[in-house]
């Protein structure tokens, strides 16, 4: 059973107490994937938020023409699928791959939108962190493609 002190090191959850994190503990779901198994892959239909408890995962999109390319590799305390879960997409558009034997906790859609109704302050706080983290992305992105640009 996961308790919600195990969840004070999750960037997601940051911003929460200890009786909300409480709360989102009883909704998880925990999952141990094998280095080298498939999370998801593109296409695959969401299944919620995940984040990483044990071990390394990468997000990877396979371009038109076959190419792999690795968008994030992401450990212990990081999470994704939460673009999936928030757009409302049925399926992904990247693939999650464990490189180590992993353990991820996962918010369940469902149980992501019911917080949306039952939990307004508490989802306030994790849609904060999310909007935090995909600011930071976006500026990381800005300053390698202008970096490009430069030595282009």
């Amino acid at each position: 059973m996961i308790k919600g002190a195990d969840l004070k090191d999750q960037k997601l959850l940051g911003d929460l107490g200890a009786k909300e994190r409480d709360r989102i503990a009883k909704v998880l779901a925990e999952e141990q994937h094998a280095k080298g198994a498939q999370v998801f892959t593109e296409d695959s239909p969401t299944r919620g938020i995940f984040l990483v408890k044990k071990g390394r995962v990468e997000i990877a999109k396979t371009t038109a023409d076959g190419w792999k390319h690795t968008l994030a590799v992401l450990s212990e305390g990081n999470f994704f699928g939460e673009l999936s879960t928030i757009e409302g997409r049925t399926t992904h558009s990247t693939k999650a791959t464990a490189l180590d034997d992993i353990v991820l906790y996962r918010l369940a859609t469902e149980d992501f939108k019911r917080l949306e109704h039952e939990e307004p302050q508490v989802l306030y706080k994790i849609m904060k962190t999310i909007a935090r983290m995909a600011s930071r992305n976006v500026h990381t992105m800005n300053e390698k493609l202008i970096k490009a640009l430069i030595s282009y």
